[in-house]
Protein backbone atom coordinates (compact mmCIF):
# COMPACT_ATOMS: atom_id res chain seq x y z
CA UNK A 1 0.00 0.00 0.00
CA UNK A 2 3.01 2.43 1.21
CA UNK A 3 4.32 1.44 -2.49
CA UNK A 4 1.42 2.35 -4.62
CA UNK A 5 0.89 5.96 -2.51
CA UNK A 6 4.61 6.56 -2.98
CA UNK A 7 4.13 5.81 -6.77
CA UNK A 8 1.43 8.18 -6.91
CA UNK A 9 3.50 11.42 -5.41
CA UNK A 10 6.69 10.55 -7.78
CA UNK A 11 5.04 11.06 -10.96
CA UNK A 12 4.91 14.69 -11.50
CA UNK A 13 3.25 14.34 -15.16
CA UNK A 14 0.55 12.06 -13.62
CA UNK A 15 0.14 14.31 -11.06
CA UNK A 16 0.21 17.33 -13.26
CA UNK A 17 -3.06 16.16 -15.09
CA UNK A 18 -5.28 15.04 -12.28
CA UNK A 19 -4.76 18.57 -10.72
CA UNK A 20 -5.40 20.30 -14.05
CA UNK A 21 -8.69 18.73 -14.37
CA UNK A 22 -9.78 17.70 -10.76
CA UNK A 23 -9.58 21.21 -9.19
CA UNK A 24 -11.60 22.71 -11.83
CA UNK A 25 -14.26 20.32 -11.88
CA UNK A 26 -13.97 20.15 -8.01
CA UNK A 27 -14.36 24.07 -7.82
CA UNK A 28 -17.21 24.39 -9.83
CA UNK A 29 -18.85 21.38 -8.05
CA UNK A 30 -18.26 23.43 -4.95
CA UNK A 31 -19.39 26.93 -6.10
CA UNK A 32 -22.93 25.00 -7.41
CA UNK A 33 -23.32 23.11 -3.93
CA UNK A 34 -22.63 26.57 -2.13
CA UNK A 35 -25.34 27.99 -3.96
CA UNK A 36 -27.44 25.28 -3.03
CA UNK A 37 -26.23 25.76 0.36
CA UNK A 38 -27.24 29.29 0.55
CA UNK A 39 -30.21 28.92 -0.87
CA UNK A 40 -31.41 26.33 1.65
CA UNK A 41 -29.96 28.82 4.57
CA UNK A 42 -32.66 31.81 2.77
CA UNK A 43 -35.45 29.58 2.58
CA UNK A 44 -35.20 28.35 5.65
CA UNK A 45 -35.92 31.46 7.27
CA UNK A 46 -39.66 31.16 5.76
CA UNK A 47 -39.61 27.99 7.99
CA UNK A 48 -39.12 24.03 8.77
CA UNK A 49 -42.52 23.27 6.06
CA UNK A 50 -40.67 25.52 3.38
CA UNK A 51 -37.41 24.31 3.71
CA UNK A 52 -39.30 20.42 3.04
CA UNK A 53 -41.31 21.71 0.52
CA UNK A 54 -39.01 23.17 -1.72
CA UNK A 55 -36.14 19.90 -0.74
CA UNK A 56 -39.09 17.39 -2.10
CA UNK A 57 -39.61 19.93 -5.28
CA UNK A 58 -35.64 19.58 -5.95
CA UNK A 59 -36.19 15.99 -5.97
CA UNK A 60 -37.88 16.19 -9.63
CA UNK A 61 -34.57 18.39 -10.40
CA UNK A 62 -32.29 15.54 -8.79
CA UNK A 63 -34.36 13.11 -11.36
CA UNK A 64 -34.22 15.35 -14.40
CA UNK A 65 -30.53 15.86 -13.91
CA UNK A 66 -29.55 12.44 -13.23
CA UNK A 67 -31.28 11.86 -17.07
CA UNK A 68 -28.77 14.86 -18.43
CA UNK A 69 -26.18 13.48 -16.55
CA UNK A 70 -26.24 10.17 -18.27
CA UNK A 71 -27.04 11.66 -21.84
CA UNK A 72 -23.56 13.77 -20.64
CA UNK A 73 -21.59 11.35 -19.10
CA UNK A 74 -22.07 9.09 -22.37
CA UNK A 75 -21.36 11.83 -24.91
CA UNK A 76 -18.39 12.60 -22.85
CA UNK A 77 -17.13 8.74 -22.79
CA UNK A 78 -16.84 8.69 -26.70
CA UNK A 79 -15.79 12.39 -27.42
CA UNK A 80 -12.73 11.75 -24.70
CA UNK A 81 -11.59 9.04 -27.13
CA UNK A 82 -12.44 10.99 -30.46
CA UNK A 83 -10.93 13.67 -28.72
CA UNK A 84 -7.38 11.18 -27.98
CA UNK A 85 -7.79 10.19 -31.68
CA UNK A 86 -7.79 13.87 -32.88
CA UNK A 87 -11.37 13.34 -33.94
CA UNK A 88 -12.96 16.81 -33.67
CA UNK A 89 -15.76 16.27 -36.80
CA UNK A 90 -17.18 13.13 -34.72
CA UNK A 91 -17.09 15.10 -31.19
CA UNK A 92 -19.48 18.03 -32.96
CA UNK A 93 -21.60 15.09 -33.95
CA UNK A 94 -21.78 13.43 -30.30
CA UNK A 95 -22.55 16.82 -29.18
CA UNK A 96 -25.57 17.48 -31.62
CA UNK A 97 -27.10 14.03 -30.88
CA UNK A 98 -26.71 14.12 -27.29
CA UNK A 99 -28.31 17.82 -27.17
CA UNK A 100 -31.52 16.64 -29.03
CA UNK A 101 -31.90 13.86 -26.51
CA UNK A 102 -31.38 15.75 -23.83
CA UNK A 103 -33.80 18.80 -24.70
CA UNK A 104 -36.68 15.81 -25.61
CA UNK A 105 -35.93 14.57 -22.58
CA UNK A 106 -36.48 17.69 -20.55
CA UNK A 107 -40.09 18.10 -21.83
CA UNK A 108 -41.33 14.95 -19.80
CA UNK A 109 -40.10 17.03 -16.90
CA UNK A 110 -41.21 20.45 -17.54
CA UNK A 111 -44.54 19.70 -18.93
CA UNK A 112 -45.74 18.28 -15.62
CA UNK A 113 -44.13 21.07 -13.42
CA UNK A 114 -45.85 23.48 -15.42
CA UNK A 115 -49.28 21.99 -15.51
CA UNK A 116 -49.50 19.57 -12.64
CA UNK A 117 -47.01 20.25 -9.63
CA UNK A 118 -49.59 19.87 -7.15
CA UNK A 119 -50.13 16.01 -8.52
CA UNK A 120 -46.18 15.87 -8.48
CA UNK A 121 -45.39 17.05 -5.11
CA UNK A 122 -47.90 14.30 -3.54
CA UNK A 123 -46.06 11.55 -4.96
CA UNK A 124 -43.12 12.74 -2.66
CA UNK A 125 -45.13 13.91 0.20
CA UNK A 126 -48.66 13.82 1.76
CA UNK A 127 -48.15 17.15 3.72
CA UNK A 128 -50.33 19.24 2.28
CA UNK A 129 -48.25 22.37 3.56
CA UNK A 130 -45.31 20.77 1.91
CA UNK A 131 -46.66 20.46 -0.80
CA UNK A 132 -48.21 23.58 -1.30
CA UNK A 133 -44.89 25.09 -1.15
CA UNK A 134 -42.57 22.64 -3.33
CA UNK A 135 -45.57 23.11 -6.27
CA UNK A 136 -45.40 26.99 -5.70
CA UNK A 137 -41.79 26.55 -5.99
CA UNK A 138 -41.94 23.83 -8.98
CA UNK A 139 -44.45 25.62 -11.41
CA UNK A 140 -41.29 28.09 -12.05
CA UNK A 141 -38.06 26.33 -11.75
CA UNK A 142 -39.02 23.96 -13.86
CA UNK A 143 -38.87 25.85 -16.99
CA UNK A 144 -34.83 26.31 -16.23
CA UNK A 145 -34.40 22.35 -17.07
CA UNK A 146 -33.62 22.62 -20.85
CA UNK A 147 -31.35 25.85 -19.96
CA UNK A 148 -29.75 23.34 -17.84
CA UNK A 149 -30.01 20.39 -20.27
CA UNK A 150 -27.78 22.37 -23.00
CA UNK A 151 -25.49 23.72 -20.56
CA UNK A 152 -24.32 20.38 -19.08
CA UNK A 153 -24.04 18.66 -22.29
CA UNK A 154 -21.84 21.60 -23.60
CA UNK A 155 -20.08 21.20 -20.49
CA UNK A 156 -19.63 17.35 -20.47
CA UNK A 157 -17.74 17.64 -23.67
CA UNK A 158 -15.50 20.69 -23.09
CA UNK A 159 -14.32 18.77 -20.26
CA UNK A 160 -13.77 15.61 -22.02
CA UNK A 161 -11.45 17.80 -24.19
CA UNK A 162 -9.50 19.49 -21.23
CA UNK A 163 -11.39 22.56 -20.94
CA UNK A 164 -12.37 22.57 -17.46
CA UNK A 165 -12.14 26.19 -17.01
CA UNK A 166 -14.28 27.97 -18.82
CA UNK A 167 -16.83 26.24 -17.31
CA UNK A 168 -15.76 27.14 -13.32
CA UNK A 169 -16.01 31.01 -14.98
CA UNK A 170 -19.63 30.44 -16.44
CA UNK A 171 -20.28 28.61 -13.19
CA UNK A 172 -19.29 31.65 -10.98
CA UNK A 173 -21.07 34.33 -12.98
CA UNK A 174 -24.49 32.22 -12.53
CA UNK A 175 -24.18 31.58 -8.81
CA UNK A 176 -23.85 35.73 -8.39
CA UNK A 177 -26.90 35.94 -10.33
CA UNK A 178 -28.90 33.77 -8.45
CA UNK A 179 -27.83 34.59 -4.83
CA UNK A 180 -28.25 38.34 -5.58
CA UNK A 181 -31.66 37.42 -7.08
CA UNK A 182 -32.37 35.56 -4.03
CA UNK A 183 -31.60 37.81 -1.53
CA UNK A 184 -33.76 40.66 -3.69
CA UNK A 185 -36.92 38.56 -4.20
CA UNK A 186 -36.66 36.16 -1.57
CA UNK A 187 -36.94 39.10 1.35
CA UNK A 188 -37.89 41.81 -1.04
CA UNK A 189 -34.88 44.25 -0.98
CA UNK A 190 -34.11 46.80 -3.38
CA UNK A 191 -37.10 48.24 -3.82
CA UNK A 192 -38.31 44.70 -5.25
CA UNK A 193 -41.72 42.91 -3.76
CA UNK A 194 -40.75 39.84 -0.90
CA UNK A 195 -41.79 37.02 -3.21
CA UNK A 196 -40.75 33.86 -1.02
CA UNK A 197 -40.37 30.51 -2.42
CA UNK A 198 -41.16 32.11 -5.75
CA UNK A 199 -38.62 34.60 -5.81
CA UNK A 200 -35.78 31.80 -5.32
CA UNK A 201 -37.62 29.88 -8.47
CA UNK A 202 -37.05 33.14 -10.59
CA UNK A 203 -33.62 33.48 -9.70
CA UNK A 204 -32.68 29.99 -10.07
CA UNK A 205 -34.31 30.42 -13.67
CA UNK A 206 -32.56 33.62 -14.48
CA UNK A 207 -29.27 32.26 -13.36
CA UNK A 208 -29.54 29.19 -15.99
CA UNK A 209 -30.20 31.41 -18.66
CA UNK A 210 -27.13 33.12 -18.04
CA UNK A 211 -25.16 30.50 -17.69
CA UNK A 212 -26.17 28.98 -21.37
CA UNK A 213 -25.63 32.08 -22.51
CA UNK A 214 -22.09 32.84 -21.34
CA UNK A 215 -21.40 29.16 -22.57
CA UNK A 216 -22.64 29.73 -25.97
CA UNK A 217 -20.65 33.09 -26.10
CA UNK A 218 -17.37 31.51 -25.00
CA UNK A 219 -17.95 28.44 -28.06
CA UNK A 220 -18.97 30.12 -30.47
CA UNK A 221 -17.24 33.91 -29.62
CA UNK A 222 -13.51 32.54 -29.36
CA UNK A 223 -14.06 29.88 -32.26
CA UNK A 224 -13.61 26.79 -29.76
CA UNK A 225 -13.65 23.11 -31.62
CA UNK A 226 -17.21 22.87 -30.65
CA UNK A 227 -18.06 25.90 -32.67
CA UNK A 228 -20.18 23.91 -35.19
CA UNK A 229 -22.51 25.03 -37.63
CA UNK A 230 -25.78 23.54 -37.47
CA UNK A 231 -25.91 21.29 -40.35
CA UNK A 232 -22.77 20.19 -38.43
CA UNK A 233 -24.28 18.54 -35.98
CA UNK A 234 -26.17 15.93 -37.54
CA UNK A 235 -25.54 13.06 -40.39
CA UNK A 236 -24.78 10.24 -38.05
CA UNK A 237 -22.63 7.28 -39.87
CA UNK A 238 -24.04 3.84 -38.66
CA UNK A 239 -20.62 3.02 -37.13
CA UNK A 240 -21.37 6.48 -34.98
CA UNK A 241 -24.92 5.86 -33.97
CA UNK A 242 -23.99 1.96 -33.44
CA UNK A 243 -21.41 2.76 -30.67
CA UNK A 244 -23.32 5.65 -29.34
CA UNK A 245 -25.99 3.72 -29.01
CA UNK A 246 -23.84 0.55 -27.37
CA UNK A 247 -22.14 3.30 -25.32
CA UNK A 248 -24.45 6.00 -24.14
CA UNK A 249 -27.66 4.50 -23.90
CA UNK A 250 -26.38 2.02 -21.15
CA UNK A 251 -25.16 5.16 -19.39
CA UNK A 252 -28.54 7.17 -19.63
CA UNK A 253 -30.16 3.91 -18.58
CA UNK A 254 -28.22 3.59 -15.43
CA UNK A 255 -28.29 7.64 -14.45
CA UNK A 256 -31.94 7.25 -14.68
CA UNK A 257 -33.04 4.17 -13.24
CA UNK A 258 -30.40 4.88 -10.26
CA UNK A 259 -32.00 8.45 -9.99
CA UNK A 260 -35.33 6.86 -9.48
CA UNK A 261 -34.41 4.42 -6.98
CA UNK A 262 -32.77 7.37 -4.91
CA UNK A 263 -35.57 9.14 -5.60
CA UNK A 264 -37.40 6.22 -4.16
CA UNK A 265 -35.45 6.82 -0.64
CA UNK A 266 -37.09 10.82 -0.54
CA UNK A 267 -40.49 9.36 -0.88
CA UNK A 268 -39.68 6.79 2.22
CA UNK A 269 -37.92 10.06 4.09
CA UNK A 270 -40.56 11.80 3.36
CA UNK A 271 -43.35 9.92 5.02
CA UNK A 272 -41.24 10.01 8.03
CA UNK A 273 -42.27 13.65 8.57
CA UNK A 274 -41.38 17.18 7.85
CA UNK A 275 -38.84 16.76 10.80
CA UNK A 276 -37.30 13.80 9.03
CA UNK A 277 -37.51 15.64 5.84
CA UNK A 278 -35.36 18.44 6.91
CA UNK A 279 -32.70 16.78 8.87
CA UNK A 280 -32.03 14.51 6.05
CA UNK A 281 -31.95 17.85 3.48
CA UNK A 282 -29.67 19.46 5.79
CA UNK A 283 -27.29 17.01 6.04
CA UNK A 284 -27.26 16.10 2.35
CA UNK A 285 -26.45 19.68 1.63
CA UNK A 286 -23.92 19.32 3.48
CA UNK A 287 -22.99 15.90 2.07
CA UNK A 288 -22.44 17.59 -1.38
CA UNK A 289 -20.33 20.11 -0.30
CA UNK A 290 -17.40 16.84 0.98
CA UNK A 291 -18.67 15.23 -2.60
CA UNK A 292 -17.69 17.57 -4.62
CA UNK A 293 -13.71 16.77 -3.86
CA UNK A 294 -14.17 13.21 -5.15
CA UNK A 295 -16.63 14.42 -8.15
CA UNK A 296 -13.18 15.65 -9.60
CA UNK A 297 -10.88 13.31 -9.26
CA UNK A 298 -13.87 10.98 -10.95
CA UNK A 299 -14.14 13.75 -14.01
CA UNK A 300 -9.96 13.55 -14.13
CA UNK A 301 -10.16 9.63 -14.38
CA UNK A 302 -12.75 9.79 -17.04
CA UNK A 303 -10.84 12.62 -19.44
CA UNK A 304 -7.67 11.09 -18.28
CA UNK A 305 -8.38 7.47 -19.29
CA UNK A 306 -10.42 7.99 -22.49
CA UNK A 307 -7.81 10.01 -23.82
CA UNK A 308 -5.79 7.88 -23.48
CA UNK A 309 -7.62 4.67 -24.61
CA UNK A 310 -8.94 7.01 -27.52
CA UNK A 311 -4.97 7.00 -28.31
CA UNK A 312 -4.27 3.11 -27.74
CA UNK A 313 -2.07 3.71 -24.88
CA UNK A 314 -3.61 0.99 -22.49
CA UNK A 315 -0.90 0.05 -20.65
CA UNK A 316 -0.44 4.25 -19.25
CA UNK A 317 -4.53 4.34 -18.98
CA UNK A 318 -4.20 0.84 -16.35
CA UNK A 319 -1.41 2.04 -14.61
CA UNK A 320 -3.04 5.45 -14.12
CA UNK A 321 -6.44 3.66 -13.03
CA UNK A 322 -4.65 2.64 -10.26
CA UNK A 323 -3.17 5.65 -9.07
CA UNK A 324 -6.69 7.65 -9.01
CA UNK A 325 -8.01 4.65 -7.11
CA UNK A 326 -5.74 4.97 -4.51
CA UNK A 327 -6.05 8.98 -4.46
CA UNK A 328 -9.41 8.15 -3.77
CA UNK A 329 -8.52 5.95 -0.91
CA UNK A 330 -6.78 8.62 0.54
CA UNK A 331 -8.85 11.04 -0.17
CA UNK A 332 -12.03 9.31 1.41
CA UNK A 333 -11.12 7.99 4.91
CA UNK A 334 -9.28 11.99 5.84
CA UNK A 335 -12.55 13.34 4.61
CA UNK A 336 -14.52 10.84 6.25
CA UNK A 337 -12.87 11.44 9.84
CA UNK A 338 -13.28 14.83 9.03
CA UNK A 339 -16.99 14.90 8.63
CA UNK A 340 -17.64 12.95 11.70
CA UNK A 341 -15.54 15.22 13.66
CA UNK A 342 -16.69 18.93 12.99
CA UNK A 343 -20.43 17.27 12.10
CA UNK A 344 -21.94 19.46 15.04
CA UNK A 345 -20.13 22.59 13.36
CA UNK A 346 -21.36 22.38 9.84
CA UNK A 347 -25.09 21.62 11.09
CA UNK A 348 -24.82 24.55 13.33
CA UNK A 349 -25.14 26.84 10.74
CA UNK A 350 -28.87 26.38 10.04
CA UNK A 351 -31.16 27.85 12.20
CA UNK A 352 -33.19 24.68 13.19
CA UNK A 353 -34.80 23.30 15.96
CA UNK A 354 -32.64 20.54 18.59
CA UNK A 355 -34.82 17.71 17.42
CA UNK A 356 -33.99 18.16 13.63
CA UNK A 357 -30.15 19.52 14.64
CA UNK A 358 -29.85 16.09 16.40
CA UNK A 359 -30.83 13.71 13.31
CA UNK A 360 -28.91 15.64 10.56
CA UNK A 361 -25.62 15.51 12.54
CA UNK A 362 -26.05 11.77 13.55
CA UNK A 363 -26.66 11.57 9.75
CA UNK A 364 -23.30 13.13 9.41
CA UNK A 365 -22.01 10.39 10.89
CA UNK A 366 -23.41 7.82 9.00
CA UNK A 367 -21.96 9.61 5.87
CA UNK A 368 -18.69 9.44 7.26
CA UNK A 369 -18.85 6.14 7.98
CA UNK A 370 -20.08 5.29 4.86
CA UNK A 371 -17.89 7.42 2.65
CA UNK A 372 -14.60 5.21 1.36
CA UNK A 373 -16.82 2.99 -0.20
CA UNK A 374 -19.45 5.79 -1.95
CA UNK A 375 -16.54 7.31 -3.20
CA UNK A 376 -14.70 4.38 -4.40
CA UNK A 377 -17.61 3.66 -6.38
CA UNK A 378 -17.73 6.62 -7.88
CA UNK A 379 -14.34 6.54 -9.51
CA UNK A 380 -14.28 2.96 -10.21
CA UNK A 381 -17.78 3.07 -12.12
CA UNK A 382 -17.94 6.17 -13.36
CA UNK A 383 -14.57 6.99 -13.86
CA UNK A 384 -12.69 4.09 -14.86
CA UNK A 385 -15.12 1.41 -15.80
CA UNK A 386 -17.05 4.11 -18.38
CA UNK A 387 -13.93 5.40 -19.62
CA UNK A 388 -13.85 1.83 -21.62
CA UNK A 389 -17.41 1.69 -22.55
CA UNK A 390 -17.86 -0.57 -19.61
CA UNK A 391 -21.63 0.98 -19.34
CA UNK A 392 -23.53 -2.41 -19.82
CA UNK A 393 -21.98 -3.65 -16.56
CA UNK A 394 -22.11 -0.17 -15.06
CA UNK A 395 -26.07 -0.66 -15.75
CA UNK A 396 -26.57 -3.54 -14.00
CA UNK A 397 -24.61 -2.93 -10.53
CA UNK A 398 -25.46 0.40 -9.93
CA UNK A 399 -29.58 -0.07 -10.79
CA UNK A 400 -29.41 -3.45 -8.96
CA UNK A 401 -27.89 -2.65 -5.84
CA UNK A 402 -30.01 0.64 -5.37
CA UNK A 403 -33.52 -1.51 -6.68
CA UNK A 404 -32.64 -4.55 -5.02
CA UNK A 405 -30.90 -3.50 -1.73
CA UNK A 406 -31.06 0.44 -0.98
CA UNK A 407 -34.66 0.89 -1.47
CA UNK A 408 -36.20 -2.70 -0.08
CA UNK A 409 -33.93 -1.49 3.44
CA UNK A 410 -35.15 1.79 3.18
CA UNK A 411 -38.83 1.40 3.14
CA UNK A 412 -38.49 -1.40 5.93
CA UNK A 413 -36.61 0.93 7.84
CA UNK A 414 -38.94 4.12 7.64
CA UNK A 415 -42.43 2.34 6.90
CA UNK A 416 -41.97 -1.00 8.92
CA UNK A 417 -39.40 -0.67 11.60
CA UNK A 418 -39.95 3.09 11.93
CA UNK A 419 -37.02 4.01 12.98
CA UNK A 420 -35.35 7.24 12.96
CA UNK A 421 -33.79 8.98 10.28
CA UNK A 422 -30.16 8.41 11.29
CA UNK A 423 -30.97 4.49 10.76
CA UNK A 424 -32.70 4.56 7.87
CA UNK A 425 -30.08 6.61 5.82
CA UNK A 426 -27.61 3.84 7.30
CA UNK A 427 -30.08 1.11 5.46
CA UNK A 428 -29.56 3.06 2.57
CA UNK A 429 -26.33 3.52 2.50
CA UNK A 430 -26.12 -0.51 2.54
CA UNK A 431 -26.14 -0.94 -0.87
CA UNK A 432 -22.77 1.31 -1.70
CA UNK A 433 -20.88 -1.73 0.37
CA UNK A 434 -22.02 -4.31 -1.72
CA UNK A 435 -21.33 -2.44 -4.99
CA UNK A 436 -18.03 -1.39 -3.91
CA UNK A 437 -16.98 -5.54 -3.63
CA UNK A 438 -19.27 -5.81 -7.18
CA UNK A 439 -17.01 -3.45 -8.93
CA UNK A 440 -13.64 -3.43 -7.79
CA UNK A 441 -14.06 -7.15 -9.02
CA UNK A 442 -14.78 -5.74 -12.52
CA UNK A 443 -12.27 -3.81 -12.53
CA UNK A 444 -9.64 -6.01 -11.81
CA UNK A 445 -11.27 -8.14 -15.18
CA UNK A 446 -9.75 -5.52 -17.29
CA UNK A 447 -12.36 -5.50 -19.24
CA UNK A 448 -12.85 -1.35 -19.73
CA UNK A 449 -9.65 -1.32 -21.22
CA UNK A 450 -11.13 -0.57 -24.54
CA UNK A 451 -10.20 1.77 -27.46
CA UNK A 452 -13.79 2.91 -28.85
CA UNK A 453 -13.23 5.39 -31.11
CA UNK A 454 -10.81 2.77 -33.57
CA UNK A 455 -12.91 2.14 -36.75
CA UNK A 456 -15.49 4.81 -36.56
CA UNK A 457 -16.26 7.19 -39.13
Amino acid sequence: MNKKIKTIFSDPVFLRKTVMIAVPVAAQALLNTVTNMVDTLMIGTLGETVIAGVGLANKVFFVFNLLIFGIASGSSVLSAQFWGNHDTKNIRKVLGLSLLLGLAGSLFFVLPGLFAPRAVMRIFTDSPASSGAGAEYLRLVCLSYPFTAVTNIYVAVMRSMGRVKTPVVTSMIAIFVNILLNYTLIFGHFGAPALGVTGAAIATLTARIVEMTCIFIYTYGWKTELAAKFSEFFGYSSSLLKEYIKTSLPVIGNEFMWGLGVTMYSLAYGRMGDTAVAAITISQTIQDMILVFFQGISAASSVILGNELGAGRTKEAEADASRLRWLQVLFSVALGVFCILTRNLLVSIYDVSDEVFREASLCMVVYGLFLPFKMLNLVVIVGVLRSGGDTRFCLLVDTGSVWLIGVPLTFLGALFFRFPIHLVFAMTMTEEVVKFFVAYWRYKKRRWLKNLAAGIL
